[in-house]
């Protein structure tokens, strides 16, 4: 799917390039019974983050992603704008990048509940290029739905970042 690293628009790393794979893990449709599945790889340079998205499971729908684990880290990004992701050359597809305030308890089943998310939306080039992230520029969503009048991001306490391709 895709190559990046994470960073400020000052230059200060957030991810990469030397990343640690412990502090990431899957998070696919398999929830809900599809068969969608997506890695994270190091490279020279950051990480790969590939797999196969099944949109035929579900009916026409799926998605694929990696997120952040740790449930005590907090970064604090209120003293910047946004945040770049660093593309190599790629596959043209649209991806979704994330971020979140918030890590709600687990449900009774032991599964994640959901939480008030906020999104953006880019797609990638052969060429290669910095995407820039603004915090403006975020949409509110909840299950992948948009959220009109949502409570404002804390960008002060960030509690989990996610890439996910989907359709």
């Amino acid at each position: 799917f895709l190559s990046f690293t994470m960073e400020t628009p000052t230059n200060k790393i957030i991810f990469g390039p030397d990343w640690d794979l412990g502090r990431w893990t899957s998070s696919d449709d398999r929830v809900r019974g599809g068969s969608s599945v997506s890695n994270l790889e190091l490279t020279a340079g950051g990480v790969l983050f590939h797999g196969n998205l099944d949109i035929e499971t579900l009916g026409g729908a799926g998605f694929a992603s990696q997120r952040t684990v740790e449930n005590e880290q907090v970064w604090d990004l209120s003293g910047y704008d946004g945040l770049a992701l660093h593309i190599v050359p790629s596959d043209r597809n649209r991806y979704t990048f994330s971020l979140t305030d918030e890590i709600p308890p687990r449900r009774p089943d032991a599964r994640e509940q959901s939480a008030l998310v906020w999104e953006y939306d880019f797609c990638t080039g052969e060429a290669g290029r910095e995407v820039r992230v603004l915090w403006k520029d975020l949409k509110p969503t909840y299950r992948g739905k948009s959220v009109e009048d949502a409570r404002s991001l804390d960008l002060s306490r960030i509690k989990r970042f996610r890439i996910m391709i989907r359709r």
